[in-house]
Parts: structure tokens; C-alpha cells; sequence
């Protein structure tokens, strides 16, 4: 199964007319700015803490709903999609960090880091780990929805 970290963002202006982005998978995500280009260039980045926020609590990450008309396709961030591979493929596999560990013959604290949004970590790396529980990364590339 191709699991997709592309999410659907609606756009409103408020009364003081910012433009505001919620994410209907992320009730608790939401970003505002002056310009619609800046409100969506800022969406990655707020989309991508609500991601964080979730992993750091251990918290389930949604399948992205289907993007409907007038909805703007908001691509989490390359790094953290791929953390974010890593963390549901250990979830739905039943494995731990101590067990990936093992497989991989690294100490619990790279994989740790692996999973640490707020941690840089090589794309190989990552590609590693999802291969030691039988995943494989694929990459994509789509229109920006700032553009």
C-alpha cells in the first residue's frame, strides 16, 4: 500500500483579511499570514509540526482525505514524510525501537534520533530502516500548491 503524506488544506480569509489555512486531518493545525502565496508556504511548515506533535506523543497520524474542490494539496516537508513512514511502519508492524535496533545493529539512540522530527537524519538512513522491516521509501513530485 502507498501511503501518501500529501494532505488537503482549507484556505479562508478572516475578518481582518489574513488568510487562514486549517488541515481537516489535523484539527489542531493552523497557520495564517497576510498573502495567500505566504499562507501556503507556511502550511509545509505548520502541517509538518502537527506531524511532529503526533509522533512525539505517540499518536496516530491520519491517512490524508481526499483533496475536494477549492481545497489547496499540502506535501509534508521530504524529511519528515519519511519519518513519518518510519514511525506508522513500526506502529502497524508491532515493532520497537529497541527491535529495529537490533536489525539494523545500531545503538537505540540512532534509531531514536530516526524518529526525532526535530533531529536531522540522512535520507539513507531512514531508507535503511524502513528496508529492515520490509518497506521502501518512494518519492514523488507534484505542482506546489504556493505556486
Amino acid at each position: 500500500m502507498l501511503r501518501q503524506f500529501v494532505y488537503p488544506a482549507d484556505v479562508e480569509r478572516d475578518e481582518a483579511g489574513y488568510f487562514l489555512v486549517t488541515f481537516p486531518d489535523f484539527p489542531e493545525a493552523g497557520t495564517d499570514s497576510e498573502t495567500l502565496e505566504e499562507a501556503l508556504a507556511e502550511a509545509a511548515d505548520c502541517l509538518a509540526e502537527a506531524v511532529a506533535g503526533r509522533i512525539a506523543r505517540t499518536e496516530n497520524i491520519p491517512k490524508a482525505a481526499r483533496k475536494q474542490k477549492g481545497q489547496y494539496a499540502i506535501a509534508l516537508p521530504a524529511q519528515i514524510a519519511a519519518k513519518a513512514a518510519l514511525y506508522l511502519a513500526m506502529k502497524e508492524t508491532g515493532i520497537d525501537k529497541s527491535n529495529l535496533a537490533r536489525r539494523l545493529s545500531r545503538n537505540v539512540k540512532e534509531v531514536r534520533r530516526l524518529l526525532d522530527p526535530k533531529q536531522p537524519s540522512e535520507i539513507q538512513r531512514i531508507e535503511e530502516a524502513l528496508a529492515a522491516i520490509g518497506q521502501e521509501l518512494v518519492v514523488g513530485v507534484q505542482a506546489s500548491a504556493a505556486v
